[in-house]
C-alpha cells in the first residue's frame, strides 16, 4: 500500500515540479522558476518525507526486515522521479 502510495505520490512529484520547468526558448532568461518549483514541490516532498520516516521507524522497531525490502525500493522511484525533474532544469 505504501509503496503503491509512494509511487502515486514521485508522479504528483514530477507533475507539480513540472510548474517550475524553464521552457527551451526561456533558458538564457532569468526568472522566478525555482521559486515556483519550491512553492509546487515542498509539500509534496514533506508529506512523504515525513510518511517514508515514520514506515523505515516502524520497519526498524518491530524489526520487520522483509518489509524494510519494500521500503528500500521507494530509493528508485524517487530517484527516477528527480532524474526526470532535474533533466528540465
Amino acid at each position: 500500500m505504501l509503496l503503491v502510495l509512494n509511487f502515486l505520490g514521485a508522479v504528483v512529484y514530477v507533475w507539480a515540479a513540472s510548474h517550475g520547468w524553464v521552457r527551451p526558448e526561456e533558458r538564457e532568461f532569468v526568472s522566478g522558476e525555482p521559486f515556483i518549483w519550491f512553492l509546487f514541490v515542498l509539500p509534496v516532498c514533506v508529506v512523504f518525507f515525513v510518511l517514508n520516516l515514520t514506515w523505515g521507524a516502524f520497519i526498524l522497531a518491530r524489526k520487520q526486515w522483509r518489509i524494510g525490502i519494500f521500503w528500500l525500493v521507494l530509493i528508485p522511484i524517487w530517484l527516477v522521479a528527480l532524474a526526470i525533474d532535474f533533466a528540465h532544469h
